[in-house]
């Protein structure tokens, strides 16, 4: 019974080692504490962030004043056209899930507002692969410019805390298992 326990906590140590990880999904809240707002700092919030599939970005606005639009190019995204949204935020608290690969535009759904730069441009990138990062944005700014920024080369540490994690409650699990 021993040699089958040892067995089978050898086999998860090797799985947990060697297998494949799907890094954790990420919560991104736009513009951090300064929400999604004209005064915000989109372009220094967005600058480093890496957006991948299964990420969420949450929109927290407040609804009586502000929407949140999705486009579909980047010449409505350039030029603020709002006229034909892919979809429309209007809760105040809106999560957008990032299910897939590509390119996202999202502006506010007041003209005024986005002709001075509140919208975000991102770019989803695949799960588990690194790749040099491009992000487009457009900062909150009298007159829209578009930032290009890098991100880091490592991944963030908290997928790696959590491969720890699960390295260690195995470890924990092997010496339970070997232990009389």
């Amino acid at each position: 019974m021993a040699g089958v326990k040892l067995f089978i906590a050898v086999v998860v140590l090797s799985a947990a080692i060697g297998g494949k990880w799907v890094g954790a999904q990420v919560h991104h809240v736009v513009g951090g504490d300064h929400v999604w707002n004209p005064s915000s700092d989109l372009g220094s919030w967005a600058s480093g962030r890496i957006f991948r599939v299964g990420d969420k970005i949450w929109f927290t606005y407040r609804a009586t004043q502000d929407n949140v639009v999705e486009l579909k190019s980047w010449e409505e995204f350039l030029s603020c056209d709002l006229s034909n949204p892919i979809r429309m935020y209007t809760e105040g608290l809106d999560m957008v899930p990032l299910d897939g690969e590509g390119i996202r535009y999202f502006a506010s759904g007041k003209p005024d507002s986005c002709k001075k730069g509140l919208k975000l441009h991102v770019e989803v990138q695949p799960q588990g692969k690194e790749k040099k990062h491009e992000m487009q944005n457009v900062a909150a700014s009298d007159k829209s410019a578009v930032a290009i920024a890098e991100g880091p080369t490592t991944p963030s540490a908290s997928p790696r805390l959590i491969e720890v994690s699960y390295v260690l409650l195995f470890v924990g699990l092997l010496i339970c298992y070997m232990s009389p």
